[in-house]
């Protein structure tokens, strides 16, 4: 298992704690939970150890369309950066639903 973190600057809030996936073998689970530190923080837990440059680039690309104030925790079995794209995408529309 390999943890990190890894923050970057933001701007637009999100509307309320969103929770998508599960952990299981290739999928991972995401949390967000609106922040007030304007910056996004990831926080992951992964068992696929030595990618946090794959895992940055992807969090860099996500912050450029979702600059959002907020805390995503991220817990991982293995799933690919397209499977880590589309649950930050589900992630931030269920927690930008009013």
């Amino acid at each position: 298992m390999e943890s990190f973190s890894y923050t970057l600057p933001a701007a637009k809030e999100v509307s309320q704690r969103a929770h998508t996936g599960v952990v299981g073998s290739g999928d991972l689970e995401i949390i967000i939970e609106p922040g007030n530190k304007k910056n996004i923080e990831f926080i992951v837990r992964t068992a696929s150890e030595g990618f946090q440059e794959t895992w940055k680039a992807v969090f860099k690309r996500f912050a450029v369309h979702n600059p959002i104030d907020a805390k995503i925790t991220i817990n991982d079995f293995g799933a690919t950066p397209g499977v880590v794209s589309l649950r930050l995408a589900q992630a931030v529309e269920i927690a930008n639903q009013k």
